[in-house]
Formats: C-alpha cells, structure tokens, sequence
C-alpha cells in the first residue's frame, strides 16, 4: 500500500487538524503606500497620466480594499501625481468606507446618473482632458467601453505594466502568507490521503478537504477542489461526472486555500494500493520533468525556457511532440498571488527574464487519455541565488508525502 495512503476517517483526521493562521500577519498600510508610490513611478516612466482600478485583486493590492466586482463601477482612480481617489455608487459609500485603509476623496454616482460622466469630470480636475488613462486589465469591457464613450479624445490602454510591473514580484510579506497557505494545504493533502478507501467516492473527498480547509484556518473552506480516481486523471481539470475509488486506482487531488487574499494550489499524484509498472514509469517520467523545470528557473532566464525544459524532457521519453498527447497539453505553469493564475506564465511565448519576488507553480501534467494522468504540482519562488521550493515535491510514488524519506 502506497505510504500515508488510506488507514484513517474523516472524523480522525478532522479532529487532527489544527487552526494554522494565529501568527500570520496581513499586509500593512506602509507596504500598500510603497506600491502606490512604485506604480506612481512606472506610470511616469510609461507616460500614463492615470490609471483606473477596477474592484477585485487590483483595487485590494493598491487600496487595501476587498471589494468583489459586479455589474457597477467601483474602483480607485490613480494620477501619476497626487493622492489615490475612489469612484463608487454613493448608496454603497458607508460600507466602502469601513474598508478604506488609504484615505482619499470618494466620488459618487446615484443609480440613474452615468458613472463614467463622472469619471470625466474627476479627471478633468485631476490632470485635464483628454489624458492617457491606463485601465486596469481586469475590468470587464463594458467597462473599458463605458470610459472610451464618455472619455472622447483620451487615449486608453492597459494598465499591465504597471499593475504586473509591481505584482509580480512578491514581497517578503507577501511570500510568508503564501508560505502558509501551502502548508496548510499540504496539510490537508495529507489527511486526505489518509482517509481514502475503496468505495469511496470523488464527491465525498471533496466535501471532506473543504472541511479540512475550514479546519486548518481558512473560514471559507477551499478555493477550489479537483478529485480525480482512475482514467479521469488523465483530464487536467476533471470530468463531469464523480467516481468511486477502487483499488490500483490513480488519484490525483488538486486543491488550495485563500490566505489574507492570496492563495495556495496543490496537486498530489498517488495511487490507492500497489503500483503497477506502467503507473510507476509514467510518474517517474512527470516527477523528473518538475525538476528539470525547476532547475531551468534561472535569474534573467526568460520564463519561457522553463516550459521548454520540461517538455523537453518529456520528448525524450516519447511523449508529445510538443502539446500532443499522450503528453504536455498545456504550459508548465502559472504565476499565482492575490489571482491564483497571474502574470508571468511557464510557457514557451512568455520572454519575461525571471527576477527575485516572482513565484509560480510548477504542474508539467503528463495525461493519457484511457488510461491515466500524472500531475505533480508545487510552487516556487525566485530568489537572487534562484528558485526555491515553497512545498518540497513529491519524492517517490510510494511516499508521496515524504513521511519515510
């Protein structure tokens, strides 16, 4: 039987499970201060007068300001010179400012007035019009569509470069939250492991991690959750229907948690019993493309080239070519912070050099329709002496948590 697999109930893992967040500390308002300054600097750098934060993961990294977005404008209003303002309806002006961590003045719209008529007429105070105004890539296009129509002669493009341009690179702050986020769930990947026993069903571990989740210090339970057994795995974001777990079964569990806003996603790859050959082979395969991947991830390597070194790896054991499958169907990785999937990306077009701050996860999935898939997923960080594991990768297949190693 597969180490740290099976033996357990839910009940006796649930009541293992401890509340890890008692000492994480949240990001403060002199941290959130020297972000703005730093946008403030690459928006004079890229000759940006303004820049538009729509509610979401931006507003919440620039204003402190976890607002979730929907069908009304609500955001921040940054000048490359001056102080932060806010634009929102005015029947939401109390409970917006309850949030507020950095002050700066509130501009309200009723509900039968145009928000981006107001819009006009904030930045007409604040740099004249027209302007070139960078938006943030986030906000949906009725959005951006609303601005351009009352916004006549401004000229309106992304706001990537700075909002990646100050995101990406994860502070020391930044990184200790999402520390625990990882071992939280690295936590309850284990429970879960142990709970596992022919019969069960997909839905059922499901229901379980998010408890788990709950349990470890996360209210709001799991971000997402995909439970895999059998010929499913072979599917990187699952199938539509649950299965029931029998033995020799391939599992694949990929699942995280939001910590202070950022966030943790995992996968473990194990089989309930006994690998057999063929299993064996193919993990082993996956297990040595994550550790070509992570050793490409070099200071001032384009992020590109750790894509290419997995699947390069992955040719020379006759998968692919390239996104064929049996194989790599997809990049290698993702960025991951406030957004669980953020700029940059593991993949081939991506020529963003890689720096220190920059965290990502590493998940080079091996699938083959009708039989199985492999994915082993950890995440790393850059540092100036270059990457560093967040959670230590699996070591065997017959120890997919380590406990013997």
């Amino acid at each position: 039987m597969t180490i740290g697999v099976g033996g357990s109930t839910a009940a006796a893992e649930l009541a293992r499970l401890e509340d890890m967040t008692g000492d994480v500390a949240p990001i403060g308002i002199d941290e959130i201060k020297g972000r703005l300054a730093k946008a403030q600097s690459l928006m004079r750098a890229a000759e940006i007068d303004v820049l538009y934060l729509h509610a979401g993961t931006n507003l919440l990294y620039f204003a402190g300001v976890d607002w979730h977005p929907s069908e009304r404008l609500v955001g921040a209003i940054l000048p490359a010179e001056g102080e932060l303002q806010y634009i929102l309806p005015a029947f939401e002006a109390s409970t917006f400012k309850d949030r507020l961590l950095i002050d700066g003045e509130i501009h309200c719209w009723e509900e039968h007035e145009s928000p981006y008529a107001l819009f006009d007429q904030v930045l007409a105070k604040i740099c004249g019009t027209p302007c070139r105004l960078g938006i943030d890539e986030s906000a949906p296009f009725f959005i951006s569509d609303g601005l351009r129509r009352a916004l006549a002669g401004s000229e309106i493009i992304s706001a990537t470069p700075v909002t990646a341009g100050c995101r990406q690179a994860k502070s020391a702050n930044e990184l200790a939250i999402m520390q625990r986020a990882k071992d939280m769930t690295i936590e309850v990947h284990k429970a879960a492991a142990r709970i596992l026993r022919s019969g069960i069903s997909t839905t059922e571990v499901t229901e379980f991690i998010d408890q788990a989740h709950r349990a470890v210090g996360e209210p709001a339970g799991s971000y997402f959750c995909i439970v895999l057994f059998g010929g499913a795995t072979a599917y990187p974001h699952g199938v539509k229907d649950p299965q029931i777990l029998k033995d020799g079964d391939m599992v694949l569990i990929d699942t995280g948690c939001e910590l202070e806003g950022y966030h943790s996603d995992i996968t473990r790859c194990y089989v309930f019993g006994q690998p057999n050959g063929r299993q064996r082979e193919v993990w082993d395969h996956e297990h040595a493309a994550q550790a070509a991947a992570f050793t490409a991830a070099q200071i001032g390597a384009p992020c590109g080239s750790v894509d290419q070194a997995a699947r390069a790896v992955l040719e020379g054991y006759g998968y692919g070519p390239d996104y064929a499958v049996p194989g790599l169907p997809h990049r290698t990785g993702h960025g991951i912070g406030l957004d669980i999937h953020e700029w940059p990306y593991l993949v081939r077009s991506d020529r963003t050099p890689l720096e220190p701050g920059m965290c990502f996860s590493n998940e080079p999935m091996i699938c083959i329709y009708g039989e199985f898939g492999v994915r082993l997923e950890d995440h790393f960080y850059m540092t100036a002496d270059g990457p560093k594991w967040f959670t230590e990768p699996s070591p065997s297949i017959d120890d997919p948590f380590g406990y013997e190693v």
